[in-house]
């Protein structure tokens, strides 16, 4: 009988190479273990590769605890709320709200959180390798030279892209909505994602330097094929490398070229993570010098109930400071049904505390 083709389509639980030869987990480990850093992707709305991903990072941190984690997720000036967040010094809420949690990814922090206590249980040193997109769209728009080194972290620029990278660009580009308006350019996309690739490969390598395994959580489309971050950390002089990825089993998986990673895992679900539907505090908020402004309330909303009214200025919501509406709307999006939101108010100049009492269930 002829021998059964290899497949790097993984059943459920089990670890293949790109070659389809399956991976005995301890030597695979084992081997990730040795390199300099090992790349961990994802798609960012898929709870079920970060569930992969916090694993993963169990059996390394078992092999080398000796490690850190980078996170493609927060930009290098979130990194004081990572540390004091590592250090036990911050709860979620205040987390999230210090480090600007929606604001810099967007994506719900329920699909990271098991991850991110995970490092503070550990006390497992956690890096923010992104930019704030400002400093990326000044970087692709006015090129490098034009920023100083010490504005961009002291990052350099970033190694040409592979052709293969920049055709797989393009075709993302093409799928992309901007790429149908008027002013879109192909080459500013590359540009961008280039920008992206060589600050985190720039913030992992850094990590290596004392001998520590850095490990970098970022999606898949970063990794792939070792292009984007796995080029530009080559291009730095780290070439010890790992790239692990997540991979729907035998069932739905499509059979990649050679060279997708190092290693794949079989995942049995892919199912787009749906976050709870957020509570509403019913109001109409704007900026203000003392904090945020409600200009207007909601009849038989939780705040009118609460007694809140048009002209009221919060500046504090469950103890942290309101300075934005963005800080308000982040608070707000994170309790839930039958919790009371402390406020602080300023009313006619005088300070009161109101308690918002949201309902146990919400239709």
């Amino acid at each position: 009988m002829p021998a059964l083709a290899l497949s790097a389509c993984p059943e459920p639980g089990e670890w293949r190479d790109a070659s389809g030869q399956q991976l005995s987990p301890d030597r695979m480990f084992e081997d990730a273990a040795s390199a300099q850093v090992v790349l961990l992707g994802e798609r960012h709305d898929r709870m079920e590769h970060h569930r992969w991903q916090l694993h993963t990072l169990a059996a390394l941190h078992a092999q080398r605890p000796d490690m850190v984690i980078g996170l493609e997720m927060l930009p290098r000036e979130s990194q004081p709320a990572l540390d004091a967040w590592v250090a036990g010094e911050l709860d979620e809420q205040a987390f999230l709200s210090e480090s600007d949690w929606d604001r810099a990814w967007g994506f719900d922090a329920d699909l990271y959180l098991p991850i991110l206590h995970f490092a503070r249980m550990h006390r497992v040193p956690l890096l923010a390798i992104n930019l704030d997109r400002s400093l990326v769209s000044r970087l692709r728009e006015e090129g490098w030279d034009a920023v100083p080194p010490e504005e961009r972290y002291h990052i350099t620029p970033p190694a040409p892209a592979t052709e293969a990278y920049r055709e797989w660009l393009g075709k993302v580009f093409a799928e992309h909505p901007s790429a149908h308006h008027e002013d879109a350019d192909i080459e500013r996309f590359v540009a961008g994602q280039q920008v992206w690739d060589r600050a985190m490969a720039a913030g992992l390598a850094e990590a290596t330097e004392d001998g520590t395994l850095a490990v970098g959580l970022m999606g898949s489309g970063h990794l792939e094929y070792g292009h984007g971050v796995p080029h530009q950390l080559h291009d730095l002089g780290i070439a010890d490398t790992r790239v692990l990825l997540p991979r729907e089993s035998r069932a739905n998986c499509t059979e990649p070229k050679d060279g997708l990673a190092d290693a794949l895992f079989g995942i049995a679900s892919n199912d787009r993570f749906e976050p709870p539907r957020p509570l509403l505090l019913g109001v109409q908020i704007d900026t203000d010098p003392a904090g945020v402004r409600i200009e207007s309330v909601i009849p038989e909303s939780v705040a009118a109930d609460a007694g809140l009214q048009a002209a009221d200025i919060v500046t504090s919501a469950a103890g942290l400071e309101v300075r934005v509406p963005r800080d308000l709307i982040t608070i707000v999006r994170r309790q839930q049904p039958g919790h009371v939101l402390p406020l602080t108010v300023l009313r006619d100049g005088e300070q009161m505390e109101i308690l918002a009492r949201f309902p146990a269930n919400e239709d």
